[in-house]
């Protein structure tokens, strides 16, 4: 990956594959590595795909002190343009997908078109899980424990069947011990995912928008997936039946194939 002057920041960043350009940004605690080679591979054929690591991940600049997913969203910003590309096709997960959202909000000009998966929008009518997925994985974390925290993390990311495959857990467990993020920056994150609220601006997004969600999701439940489509107006909704949070990991060939028809339709 190469580091990138993105106004006061560094990012650090990858560009791969062929095709009109694909920004993706991850979701909380996540690296460039999370989304997984199976997924990458499939979307590099259609797409020149930009991956990167937030503020505070990886060899990107250290995170000091608090941050917002508005701020995240200007740093996405800056990468395109230090990039030089004047638009791109934009895909936001979890906490990504607020800051997505925020993009969009900001820079619409910037999209050409938005995907947001298994996310939320803040505001009194969204949902958010039970304490019981969050509490886990935060004990696991302050017990200093790694591999409990992965394990946590891990079944409460994807559906009890996926997660009962030990083969995707230690491919789980490799991407996110070779770019582990200091607890610290995931708190950080976390109270910027807490102050999102684009509730009430969403209408004003008038961008080609897919929304995708699991019927699974226990760490943002599929209500609040429903709830974004119904703000954007002429957003479309694709639910998947039995799949979790980290749905590009359960079904990457379904999530490639519904972005490479999403960009297609709207070329």
């Amino acid at each position: 990956m190469t580091l990138i002057d993105v106004g006061e920041v560094q990012l650090d960043y990858e560009r791969s594959g062929a095709g009109p350009p694909l920004l993706m940004i991850v979701g909380m605690s996540g690296s460039a590595l999370t989304w997984g080679e199976p997924f990458l591979e499939l979307l590099r054929a259609d797409f020149e795909v930009i991956v990167y690591d937030h503020q505070g991940v990886g060899a990107s600049s250290r995170l000091e002190g608090p941050i917002t997913t508005r701020e995240m969203a200007a740093h996405a910003a800056g990468l395109l343009a230090a990039l030089e590309l004047d638009s791109a096709h934009v895909l936001g997960i979890s906490m990504g997908g607020m800051i997505a959202q925020e993009l969009a909000l900001a820079s619409p000009e910037r999209i050409r078109t938005l995907t947001l998966g298994c996310t939320y929008c803040g505001g009194p009518n969204s949902v958010r899980s039970g304490e019981d997925p969050w509490r886990r994985i935060a004990e696991a974390r302050a017990a200093g424990d790694r591999q409990l925290a992965l394990r946590a993390s891990w079944e409460n990311n994807v559906s009890a069947t996926f997660a009962a495959d030990r083969r995707e857990f230690r491919r789980f467990a490799e991407r996110a011990l070779r770019r582990p993020v200091a607890v610290a920056v995931i708190e950080r994150q976390g109270r910027a995912v807490i102050a999102h609220d684009t509730c009430e601006r969403l209408g004003r997004i008038e961008l080609p928008t897919l929304v995708i969600h699991g019927s699974e999701d226990r760490l943002l439940p599929l209500a609040n997936g429903r709830m974004i489509a119904e703000l954007i107006p002429g957003a479309r909704l694709e639910v998947f039946d039995g799949v979790g949070h980290l749905f590009f990991l359960e079904r990457p060939e379904r999530s490639a194939a519904l972005l490479r028809e999403h960009a297609a339709v709207h070329a």
